[in-house]
């Protein structure tokens, strides 16, 4: 209870941490504090931090099972709506800025380019992730249906890795990338193991309350359950 309530009354210190790096930005824009080429300067950050908080958002379910903290469930609609935040003005980033919002230089970047491909592909489906990431999106769809669709964020974890891998393959610069990839491979081989554990491997790709990047939950807080109909003896 106490820890529940620690978590909490930390959100809302969480949800400040992740505005952070964009405030920094941001006023490193004002003071000319970007550096040498402050588009490739936003450009890298905005991208790195859309990782880091998607690899976040996938590494709530384990911490929460494994510290038994279920109130760290309500982190994760917060860490992931922040990781499309950075992720679209990562876009927005390199379409306006480095582009000039040409479409065709975009598109050809896109079908030339394999790092623009994969990154665009990686907030493709990001995209409705996001958008249903609401109650309502979730009582619209059922709750099997929004588990379904938001097994996306593995895919999206996977492309976001290969986006940020190509984006370094130029420069020969792999440190980073290998923590990245090595942290993705944790996150997902816990899952793999907790469902081999429990003998549900096929539950691994089937709907699960608590297996996807983000959890339904009521507006009040309570799990979705499925409603069962019990038939009355005579």
């Amino acid at each position: 209870m106490i820890a529940t309530r620690l978590l909490n009354l930390l959100r809302p210190l969480a949800l400040l941490a992740c505005a952070l790096p964009l405030i920094g930005l941001f006023w490193a824009g004002q003071h000319d504090q970007l550096g040498s080429n402050p588009v490739e300067r936003l450009i890298s950050e905005t991208g790195e931090w859309s990782l880091r908080l998607l690899l976040a958002t996938l590494a709530v379910t384990p911490l929460r099972k494994i510290l038994g903290l279920p109130a760290l469930a309500r982190w994760r609609r917060m860490l992931g709506v922040w990781s499309l935040v950075y992720a679209l003005l990562h876009f927005a980033a390199y379409a306006w800025l480095e582009m000039a919002l040409d479409l065709g230089e975009i598109l050809r970047d896109v079908m030339t380019r394999p790092v623009i491909t994969v990154g665009l592909l990686a907030l493709v489906f990001m995209l409705p992730l996001g958008a249903t990431s609401f109650n309502q999106a979730i009582r619209h769809l059922g709750a099997a249906k929004w588990q379904r669709l938001h097994r996306l964020v593995y895919l999206v974890a996977i492309l976001s890795v290969l986006h940020f891998f190509l984006k370094k393959a130029g420069k020969n610069d792999f440190a980073e990338v290998a923590l990245y990839a090595a942290l993705l491979l944790a996150l997902l081989g816990w899952r793999l193991y907790d469902k081999w554990r429990k003998g549900d491997f096929k539950g691994f790709f089937s709907a699960s309350t608590h297996s996807c990047g983000h959890q339904p939950q009521h507006p009040m807080g309570a799990d979705i359950k499925p409603i069962v109909f019990h038939r009355k003896k005579p």
